[in-house]
């Protein structure tokens, strides 16, 4: 470390992750708060709010002095309402990547090879067999090339599809073409399974609406591991319905999606409840992420990852 080190006050939600953290440079005060209680400090360098109750407990930061806010997952959407003015937030990047692609690809396979059948012929004791549509072989539209993305395609290669990603703007990235989202409606017609990696807000609400599910193959497979918003859930029920599409889901909109809804029970519908990045895949990630960041502050760097303030 260099000589510009300073102290530094950093809060964790858990004990969990201030021992995942280990040793952290000399000058580092590590407090552990939930944030359920009222600041223990009146002044953090770094706060980390809980994973799934951080919109809940922002408001506990008012009138502390805070230099960066690091958030537990990638998508930030409506943090910007919530965060207390002044602060600077910075949001999981590099975290989720790992987990939500590889829950991407086993949603994809899930639908193509019938698993969820197979799971419910399993329960009533049932062999049916089935002639299936592979993954191989397959024509796959992969909207949004951010980290996700990328690592979707990754996941991707070796299972032999011939794969197209899209992204806000046409470019060459990592030796391969990434079409502009102005090219889908030449796309669309050609894509038998979609995966849906992109963030949230209104740059991308209701982007997946009839006219994009309209301009499929009929039988083709939407995988949304974005945002619920960016699919109009009325439309995806109306061409599910009709069995057009089929869909495989980790977001929803409604979220979580509440009992009855029609979504729920239908054919050709597969739905995980959230969980892209909840899997063993976080932990080390999200301390190695935090660990990043208390030593690049206590040098004297700027923080990685800032998406409000700063």
């Amino acid at each position: 470390m260099s000589s510009g080190i300073r102290n530094l006050v950093v809060s964790v939600p858990t004990e969990e992750l201030a021992a995942d953290l280990g040793e952290v440079p000399a000058g580092v005060e590590l407090v552990v708060w939930p944030m359920d209680a009222a600041a223990p400090r009146d002044r953090f360098d770094i706060v980390v709010p809980p994973y799934m109750s951080m919109a809940k407990v922002l408001e506990r930061l008012e009138g502390i002095e805070v230099g960066l806010v690091q958030g537990q997952s990638i998508g930030f959407d409506g943090v910007a309402d919530i965060l207390p003015e002044g602060l600077t937030f910075a949001n999981a990047a590099s975290v989720h990547e790992t987990s939500t692609a590889e829950l991407a690809v086993g949603l994809a396979i899930a639908a193509q090879r019938h698993l969820d059948d197979f799971a419910r012929d399993t329960a009533a004791g049932r062999w049916a067999p089935v002639f299936a549509q592979s993954l191989a072989d397959r024509r796959v539209l992969l909207l949004g090339y951010g980290g996700v993305g990328k690592a979707v395609a990754a996941r991707l290669a070796p299972f032999e599809v011939e794969l197209t990603p899209v992204a806000s703007r046409a470019r060459e990235e990592d030796g391969m073409a990434v079409h502009g989202v102005d090219e889908l409606p030449d796309l669309l017609p050609h894509a038998e399974i979609v995966i849906v990696t992109l963030p949230g807000g209104e740059s991308t609400q209701g982007l997946v609406d009839d006219a994009f599910l309209s301009a499929l193959p009929d039988g083709a497979l939407l995988v949304n591991v974005g945002r619920g918003t960016i699919v109009d859930t009325d439309a995806l029920v109306d061409h599910v319905r009709r069995g057009r599409i089929r869909a495989a889901l980790d977001v929803t909109d409604p979220e979580p999606l509440p009992e009855g809804h029609e979504l729920w029970g239908l054919p050709g519908v597969l739905i995980a409840p959230h969980v892209g990045g909840a899997s063993s895949a976080m932990r080390p990630r999200v301390a190695k992420l935090v660990r990043t960041q208390i030593e690049r502050l206590a040098a004297g760097e700027p923080p990685l990852n800032v998406v409000l303030g700063g």
